[in-house]
């Protein structure tokens, strides 16, 4: 049995969110906050449904399960050029002790011209994320099925929606799907277990027909081939999420303009 990651990464963001509340306050992060809500942002599920490719490029440079995928990959450069390139959306990890992310990546994205939506990609426990997240210019949140309860789930969302972010809910097995009565924008398929980092794209293709038929739906994880992104299109799906395929070219935006075209 491979050890489970999950539990490892969830623990150790208990503790990264309480020292985060140490160094700057609740208090100071929702005063931060306050002014930005007079602003709204791109919306995701809007851009993937419009969108002919429905693409999400990761700026991805680390996993657990890989190491580093681009250590240099730089926040100035590759997250606008997946805009350049074609990208309908963006998701940009800012877990920085497993993924080499941080906020501040998002946050350079923008001060460089990124219009697009970009998911904040993280392991999100606490409301205090949220606010990091609306902070820094996401426009979505990730929240993970296998990290949460229902109830913890259905109250992240409601103060995402509250700071005028959409969520993205990821689900990985059918036992899961019940968190998808909760309306979330939209519904997220993980094709890679996240307790033994296994990736299997039939797990999008399984529980498609199961989530509710007007729901957004997004496939995560291992997609690297043309034909399977057409297949899951047709199966419903509207968004891909894909990050490792880029990153690992020497140029990740061209690679995703190059994929596009194959579509």
């Amino acid at each position: 049995m491979a050890k489970d990651i999950l539990q490892e990464i969830v623990a150790h963001k208990r503790v990264e969110v309480e020292r985060f509340k140490a160094e700057f306050s609740e208090r100071e992060i929702h005063r931060c906050v306050e002014p930005l809500l007079d602003f709204s942002v791109a919306s995701l599920s809007k851009a993937l449904v419009e969108s002919d490719s429905g693409i999400i490029a990761e700026f991805k440079r680390k996993s657990p399960s890989k190491g580093w995928i681009k250590e240099e990959g730089k926040a100035e450069e590759i997250p606008l050029s997946y805009q350049q390139h074609g990208a309908a959306a963006l998701s940009i990890l800012t877990d920085e002790h497993y993924f080499g992310g941080c906020d501040e990546f998002i946050r350079i994205a923008r001060h460089q011209g990124v219009k697009i939506p970009i998911l904040y990609k993280n392991f999100v426990i606490d409301e205090y994320q949220l606010f990091q997240a609306r902070l820094c210019g996401a426009s979505a949140v990730l929240l993970i099925a296998a990290c949460l309860t229902k109830e913890n789930c259905k109250a992240l969302q409601q103060t995402a929606h509250e700071l005028g972010m959409e969520v993205l809910l990821e689900m990985h097995s059918q036992e899961e799907l019940g968190y998808a009565e909760q309306e979330p924008d939209l519904c997220g398929i993980n094709n890679r277990h996240l307790g033994s980092f296994v990736t299997d794209t039939d797990t999008s293709f399984r529980l498609a027909e199961l989530l509710p038929q007007d729901a957004v739906k997004v496939s995560e994880s291992g997609l690297s081939a043309p034909l399977t992104v057409k297949q899951l299109r047709a199966a419903g799906f509207r968004g891909f999420l894909m990050g490792e395929h880029f990153m690992k070219q020497a140029d990740p935006g061209a690679a995703l303009q190059a994929f596009i075209q194959q579509l």
